[in-house]
Formats: structure tokens, sequence, C-alpha cells
């Protein structure tokens, strides 16, 4: 039997992944391998390009802010109180348009995906608010990483 996960507000590793701040509240090692929990702080102009996830769902839930979501072809802006569930293969992306801070949870089931951000990531100070903007070598180690996670970026192309 595993013991319960408790997290006291502000707990958790906290990374930056190409500009974005993820607090870990559970990881697969804590949930027997069916899920990972983390709050995300998505700064202005943060938010990955669009991407489908071959192994698991994903989850998004807006606690504070907005968010605009990219689903297959579909825009449409996330407020606080909204749920999106992406099914296995589903193209999608988020980004913070306004030019305040948003705050969401994000869930992966089954979990494993959080171990890509823990590979490309940077680790930050709990409470940090703000980070440097993605450098072009981070990007590039996400791009080389997210294949081994059974992640396809689709890269705007100029």
């Amino acid at each position: 039997m595993r013991p319960p996960i408790i997290r006291s507000p502000g707990q958790g590793p906290v990374i930056s992944v190409v500009g974005d701040i993820y607090r870990f509240l559970a990881v697969g090692e804590e949930t027997g391998g069916a899920y990972a929990l983390w709050e995300a702080n998505v700064l202005p102009g943060g938010g990955p390009p669009p991407h489908t996830h071959s192994r698991e769902e994903e989850s998004f839930y807006i606690l504070d802010g907005e968010v605009t979501f990219l689903v297959g072809k579909e825009r449409l802006v996330g407020t606080p109180g909204m749920f999106i569930n992406m099914p296995i293969g589903q193209q999608h992306a988020f980004r913070n348009e306004s030019g305040s801070p948003a705050r969401m949870l994000i869930s992966v089931a089954p979990a494993g995906l959080e171990k890509m951000f823990f590979e490309v990531g940077k680790p930050v100070e709990p409470g940090a608010t703000t980070v440097d903007p993605p450098s072009p070598e981070e990007i590039a180690k996400l791009l080389e990483v997210a294949p081994r996670y059974g992640v396809e970026i689709k890269l705007p192309q100029h």
C-alpha cells in the first residue's frame, strides 16, 4: 500500500520548462504510475506549440487568469473553473495571450510525462513568479527529448 501524498501550499518540486513554472503535486513514483499532477504558472506569452501525446491523456483545470487553447483547429479561451481533457492523439496547444500570469492544474494519465519535464527543466525557487524566457538551447533540448516520451511537437512553418 502506498502512503498518502500530502503537499502543503508551496511544497513540491518546482521547475521552469521553456518559460513556464511547474510545481509538481504528484508524480508517477508516488501514484503507482496511475497519474501525475502539477500546478502550471503560465506567464504572458508562455505555453507550448501544437503537440500530440501518444501515451497519455492530458487534462487542464484553469485556476486563475486566461489561457487560450488550440484543440485541433478550434480556439477557445479557458477561464477560471474551466476543465479541458485531451484524449491520446488529440493535437493541442495552449498559450497565455493575456497580459497577466495564469495558473492551472495539469494532469496526465498514466504518469510518465512528468519525467520529460524534469529532464528538460531547470529547478527554480518555490514561489518564483518569473523566469527567463526560453533560450534556443532549452527549446532544442525539448525538441530532442520529446519524441522519447511519445510527444510530437509541431513547430510553426516559416
